[in-house]
């Protein structure tokens, strides 16, 4: 009968273990120094190599030969044919009451029937009850000395600290993408099949650490082809996209563009992509976008040809982080929701709706929504400058005196009542995200640990003040521990004082769901309901 890769390429001796260097030393050098303890804890994610290594040390502390183990005696080859009488797995998860482990410790007492210790590997023993642990404690502590317990787990936290306290913990990480596209690349060429080294990267990326579900994954792709396998018989056996398509879907997002965003995606599910995989796979662009915009050398950290990464790395270049956050949080919040609806695409195509609507001109948002259009000003204060200059789509940039109010300046007739009320008031509607980010690029470059100052905006100005929302805890709290500091680099920068308020009543500006809503209808005609918040 065929045996999937994962079971003809399992590992026979400690040397072909990958991945695991650290704990093959370790075993190793218990090995030789004839000082094995009587009870392990193997730790880590799927397919790591719990199982396998338990089974390694099984032949080992059984080996006939002296090189340990060697793979090749009587005792290896029954251990790996899974015939070896003095080897019980125990599968936790459908035997964990306490009967079952009654029956365990029964077993304990009787001495090895073949080999020189009986080994028990108790697999996802997470799994036992509280009782069973209960049953079990006595036995794990001071089993009998030719009895060796091996237990294997991917929730440790799960068990209880006696357990733990009685067991050497070793744990299984996941393996690194290159290992893993190197044992493959191995397996290939035995196979005599041709795949170039970017494609074996991508199969090595989608197994997430798992040596287990990575050759699942070659299998699937290999299955029914022969010779050379290109890339894009990659993608379409993984159901997976290139990153050209996640690099143009954020570029039509930063345009504010809905309509290509929406293209793009249904090029992609035209093609028999899965929605939910497409999320996922957009969520870790916009890792791609954070590491290449704080990594120096981002080459070693994405597994991508490197005309990608320079593609990724001049988009990352244009974004803010909050930018990449909202996009991050939006698409988290997106791919909850596709767990549970019939319709995924809908809500998928809904979240680029509104992540591109966002960034869409106030002129793009009348035009779709046919609504009056309030032009939004901007201050933009220059170091060592005594002047305010306001621009807006009117009015060319004027030079008003900083101290001399709107409605005693010379030019009166270029500013509207609402200014003129607004500032008796208090308040000017303007937005001052080009302010805030001159300002918070040289708090950044003095205080790198303020980053996330750049996560919010002032909702408004003041002649005296910056307003901001209190709904933000983290950026709160840093502005308020900072204050001093911050309004002093404000000054340095502005030319002006402008003291700190946090209004806890003041929400931050966001798209409105019925924005969103119109902006969809124009250029899909279809009435939607829209449920992520």
């Amino acid at each position: 009968m065929y045996q999937a890769l994962y079971r003809q390429y399992r590992p026979e001796v400690f040397e072909d273990v990958i991945g695991q260097d650290t704990i093959v030393r370790i075993l190793k050098s218990q090995i030789e120094k004839n000082k094995l303890v009587h009870a392990y804890l193997f730790c880590g994610t799927r397919g790591t190599g719990k199982t396998t290594t338990a089974r390694l040390l099984a032949k080992a502390v059984n080996c006939l030969s002296d090189n340990k183990p060697c793979g090749v005696c009587e005792n290896c080859k029954s251990i790996q044919s899974g015939n070896f009488i003095d080897l019980i797995e125990i599968d936790a998860a459908s035997n964990n009451g306490v009967n079952d482990i009654r029956e365990l410790r029964e077993g304990v007492n009787f001495p090895p029937a073949i080999g020189k210790t009986k080994v028990y590997i108790i697999d996802e023993v997470h799994a036992l009850t509280k009782e069973a642990f209960n049953a079990f404690l006595k036995t794990l502590e001071e089993p009998p000395e030719n009895v060796m317990f091996i237990l294997a787990t991917t929730e440790p936290n799960k068990l209880p600290s006696t357990i733990l306290s009685r067991c050497l913990r070793m744990d299984f990480k996941r393996v690194r993408e290159e290992e893993l596209a190197l044992r493959m690349r191995e397996i290939v060429e035995a196979r005599g099949i041709i795949i170039d080294d970017e494609s074996l990267k991508l199969v090595a990326v989608n197994a997430d650490g798992s040596v287990r579900d990575g050759l699942t994954l070659l299998e699937q792709c290999i299955a029914g082809r022969d010779g050379q396998i290109t890339r894009e018989d990659i993608l379409d056996s993984l159901g997976a996209v290139g990153e050209e398509v996640y690099i143009d879907i954020v570029n039509d997002i930063l345009m504010g563009n809905p309509s290509d965003c929406i293209i793009t995606l249904n090029k992609a599910l035209d093609q028999g992509r899965d929605a939910r995989q497409l999320v996922n796979g957009l969520m870790n662009h916009y890792r791609n976008l954070l590491l290449t915009k704080y990594i120096k050398d981002p080459k070693s950290s994405i597994n991508m040809s490197y005309e990608n990464i320079e593609r990724i790395q001049s988009q990352s270049s244009r974004m803010d982080l909050w930018q990449i956050d909202e996009a991050v949080m939006e698409l988290a919040e997106t791919s909850k929701y596709m767990q549970t609806t019939t319709q995924p695409r809908i809500i998928f195509e809904m979240a680029l709706v509104k992540l591109a609507a966002s960034r869409m001109s106030p002129q793009a948002r009348e035009t779709v929504q046919a609504q009056p259009y309030i032009a939004e000003k901007k201050i933009n204060l220059s170091k060592g400058d005594n002047k305010v200059y306001r621009e807006d789509e009117h009015l060319s940039a004027e030079k008003i005196d900083k101290d001399i109010p709107p409605w005693e300046s010379d030019n009166k007739e270029n500013i509207s009542e609402k200014d003129i009320e607004n500032e008796k008031q208090g308040s000017i509607d303007i937005d001052m995200r080009s302010l805030w980010d001159e300002v918070t690029d040289v708090i950044t470059e003095e205080r790198p640990s303020l980053m996330l100052l750049k996560h919010s905006y002032p909702i408004a100005l003041t002649s005296t003040e910056l307003i901001f929302s209190k709904e933000n805890r983290a950026f709160a709290s840093m502005v308020e521990n900072n204050m001093k500091d911050i309004t002093d680099i404000i000054q340095s920068v502005c030319g002006r004082s402008l003291s700190i308020r946090l209004d806890d009543k003041a929400k931050e500006k966001q798209v409105d769901d019925e924005e969103v809503k119109a902006i969809f209808k124009n250029f899909s005609g279809m009435n939607v309901e829209l449920n992520i918040k």
